[in-house]
């Protein structure tokens, strides 16, 4: 039972290739299905992780990796297939690279088995835009509603990745 959230998580991961094979063949109404189920996973892998007392450092590592192949997996896919502005992308996947990078930094410089990047209020609004964006392209909604959703994940991805960094830097006393 313990194992249950990890084998779970592994489940989303898994789930990854369909959601891309779906949106490819032009299903995005099954690719949105597919979507729903990996956030049903995702909360309900922590949910038993918590309830049941079941945390493993793996899943604590494994659960945030696949939460991140699915929306970068999600993006690029959606941009590729132009239902989502490359520019939206790059902001996405440059916020992840960044946040990463810093890990590393810090994990240069930290014991590497107590680091770990602390989730803020404005990285929880940004997951939450960003996965709204991914189910108002899937659902097809076009014109000024879908590019002001798009500015507005834009502005909340690129503001919680700079808050991140400076956050992390500012525990090494890098930045003032």
């Amino acid at each position: 039972m313990k194992n249950l959230p990890n084998l779970i998580t592994v489940v989303r991961i898994f789930l990854i290739p369909l959601f891309i094979v779906l949106l490819l063949r032009g299903h995005d109404i099954y690719a949105l299905g597919v979507l729903v189920a990996a956030g049903i996973s995702d909360a309900l892998d922590g949910f038993i992780a918590r309830t049941w007392g079941c945390k493993t450092k793996v899943g604590a590592y494994l659960d945030p990796i696949a939460d991140k192949l699915l929306f970068i997996s999600s993006f690029v896919t959606l941009s590729v297939l132009n239902m989502i502005p490359m520019w939206v992308t790059i902001v996405v996947v440059g916020r992840d690279v960044l946040i990463g990078i810093v890990a590393l930094v810090m994990i240069r410089f930290i014991d590497l088995h107590n680091y770990q990047i602390r989730p803020s209020t404005l990285g929880k609004i940004t997951t939450v835009m960003q996965v709204l964006t991914i189910l108002v392209v899937l659902l097809g909604l076009k014109g000024y509603f879908l590019y002001a959703f798009f500015g507005v994940t834009v502005a909340t991805t690129a503001a919680s990745g700079l808050h991140y960094i400076f956050r992390e830097l500012r525990s090494l006393q890098v930045v003032k």
